[in-house]
């Protein structure tokens, strides 16, 4: 089971986490009243969807023996007429083969973390 503890702290917006052994922290930049001391929420949940779909991409392409090099993914929080959505553009250092990209693409979504942004995971909350 992973967990996360989370303390909004008295600065404004700065929260600090707590994630097995390791500390994190969060705020907001100066524009939305934060003191931009850290990556703000959106920021830790596209970096979670990035290294999630490259340690992914990175099990499934060492189970067929393929030397796709270094994998790099960037994921993007954009607007449009329809709303806000997320975009992930992934490129291998090494060069793959057409059918090689099919089979990659397929796997991408299928990281515990992008299943949980598609909504694939119930939350409950309750105030304790």
């Amino acid at each position: 089971m992973a967990n996360s503890s989370v303390v909004l702290t008295t600065k404004n917006y700065l929260a600090e986490a707590k994630i097995r052994n390791h500390f994190v922290v969060t705020d907001v930049p100066f524009s939305d009243g934060g003191a931009d001391t850290a990556p703000t929420p959106v920021e830790y949940l596209l970096t979670a969807i990035g290294s999630c779909v490259a340690v992914t991409l990175r099990m499934y392409a060492a189970r067929r023996n393929w030397d796709v090099g270094e994998i790099k993914v960037n994921v993007f929080h954009l607007k449009d007429d329809n709303g806000a959505y997320l975009k992930e553009e992934i490129s291998f250092e090494k060069e793959i083969t057409e059918d090689q990209k099919k089979r990659l693409l397929v796997f991408a979504g299928k990281c515990p973390v992008a299943k949980m942004v598609k909504g694939e995971t119930r939350i409950e909350s309750k105030i304790i």
